[in-house]
């Protein structure tokens, strides 16, 4: 157990966990703490920073921490591009860390949930907190639940023909009745120029996001690339 104050944290329990590694796993506790153990927080962060520049294109430090050469490193390693494309993301077996990064890497300005109810057992991924995450990392949130699909539509879902009968339905219902959505989220993708489409599941045929940015596309000013990542 760890017991926080206002600078560390220190260790109450007696239970020694490092004897609880395997032995190689031992190995290389020990050789992070002889190579790191001795820095402090600050020159730990600059030796991170000058290794790995791109963990440090959000940090609110490192400006403080490099030299302007350094520093400009840091901002050339920031993925950057003017095309416009409207990508689709699912967040089903990846981390939260994992799925901000695919933002960060494909520089996706504004995340856009498509999700009926934003609210997810997957740590990270309710709306809230998905809110504050992109806020953190300068990216736009926004959250349009009407063209989602509602959970009662959603049982039964054992086959890919399942799948394919609960999104013709959505063509066929919902599509139709939300033009006005759909045209608001082009609106978006224009002034954005780089927006993604969000829902849980990582497979594109089973997420209605495919049927829902192919209906996007087909709204008479799209000449825009779709891509899911």
């Amino acid at each position: 157990m760890l017991l926080e104050t206002t600078s560390h944290f220190t260790k109450v329990d007696t239970t020694d966990y490092v004897k609880t590694l395997k032995e190689e796993d031992r190995m290389l506790l020990h050789e992070l703490k002889f190579q790191f153990g001795n820095m402090t927080a600050s020159v730990l962060m600059k030796h991170t920073y000058l290794h790995y520049p791109y963990w440090a294109i959000n940090s609110k430090k490192a400006k403080e921490l490099l030299s302007i050469e350094q520093f400009e490193k840091v901002n050339n390693s920031r993925p950057k591009s003017n095309k416009t494309v409207l990508f689709t993301i699912g967040y089903q077996g990846v981390s939260l860390e994992e799925y901000l990064n695919r933002l960060l890497m494909n520089d996706i300005k504004m995340l856009v949930d498509v999700r009926c109810n934003p609210l997810s057992m997957k740590f990270g991924f309710s709306k809230s907190q998905l809110q504050r995450c992109c806020r953190n990392l300068e990216i736009q949130y926004v959250h349009f639940p009407e063209v989602g699909i509602q959970s009662e539509q959603r049982r039964e879902l054992n086959t890919q023909s399942d799948y394919d009968q609960l999104f013709a339905h959505y063509r066929e219902k919902n599509l139709p009745r939300t033009t006005i959505s759909q045209e608001k989220i082009l609106n978006l993708l224009k002034e954005y120029k780089r927006i993604a489409l969000t829902c849980f599941e990582s497979n594109i045929y089973q997420c209605h996001r495919k049927h829902l940015a192919e209906a996007i596309a087909g709204l008479p000013s799209f000449e825009y690339e779709i891509k899911h990542i």
